[in-house]
């Protein structure tokens, strides 16, 4: 299976594929009857195109991107890896992370600034 069809922790496999060559505008009633069978994994989790659409009650779907938001905005906090990581940046003020290797922690050396 492609990286394509793996975005920010949901997987579409070849769901992906099938909806980015779908005629569009389409129904959402018909996008279910044709894809809501469909399972899109999310971290640990899968859930069926269905799951994740139908509480939205949307009329249509324009294009392939609104779909793929839609799923994106619908999927559980499993897609989302580890939760509050961020290699690039610093802890807001009053944030207390625990993170190995943080800044002050036992054994860390300051970095010199250039």
């Amino acid at each position: 299976m492609s990286d394509d069809n793996r975005e920010l922790g949901v997987e579409l496999g070849d769901l992906g594929d099938e909806l980015e060559s779908q005629e569009y505008p389409i129904s959402q009633d018909e996008l279910l009857e044709e894809y809501g069978d469909n399972e899109i994994g999310a971290g640990e989790e899968t859930s069926t195109l269905r799951e994740l659409l139908e509480p939205l009650n949307e009329d249509e779907y324009e294009d392939y991107g609104e779909v793929e938001q839609a799923i994106m905005n619908m999927v559980g906090d499993s897609a989302i890896g580890r939760k509050n990581y961020s290699d690039r940046t610093p802890p807001a003020a009053g944030e207390d992370r625990q993170d190995e290797g943080a800044p002050e922690q036992e054994g860390q050396r300051e970095q010199e600034s250039f």
